[in-house]
C-alpha cells in the first residue's frame, strides 16, 4: 500500500527519468490542459461514485484523483510541504 507521500516521490522519479512510456511522463508532456481535463473529470467519478457506487468504488476513484492533483503538482513544480502549509 501507497501512502501520499510514496505515491509524490514515485511520481517525481519517474517525472525526473523521463521515460515516454510512463502514464504519467505522457501526461507531463500533455501539458497543465490536459492534466487539469482529467482531474475534473476524475472529480465528477469521485462524485458520482459517493452517490451511486458506494465505497469500493468511491475509494477507487478518490485514489485516481489523487493520483492526477500530484501530477499537476509535479506539473507546477509544487512540492509536499507547498501544500501542506495550507492544510
Amino acid at each position: 500500500m501507497k501512502s501520499f507521500e510514496n505515491l509524490f516521490t514515485e511520481l517525481s522519479e519517474k517525472a525526473a527519468n523521463g521515460n515516454e512510456s510512463s502514464g504519467t511522463v505522457k501526461e507531463l508532456i500533455a501539458g497543465k490542459h490536459a492534466i487539469g481535463k482529467k482531474i475534473v473529470e476524475e472529480a465528477a467519478e469521485v462524485w458520482m461514485a459517493a452517490e451511486y457506487e458506494g465505497r469500493e468504488r468511491t475509494a477507487e476513484e478518490i485514489s485516481q484523483l489523487i493520483y492526477h492533483l500530484q501530477v499537476m503538482m509535479i506539473a507546477c513544480d509544487l512540492s509536499l510541504n507547498d501544500i501542506y502549509k495550507y492544510l
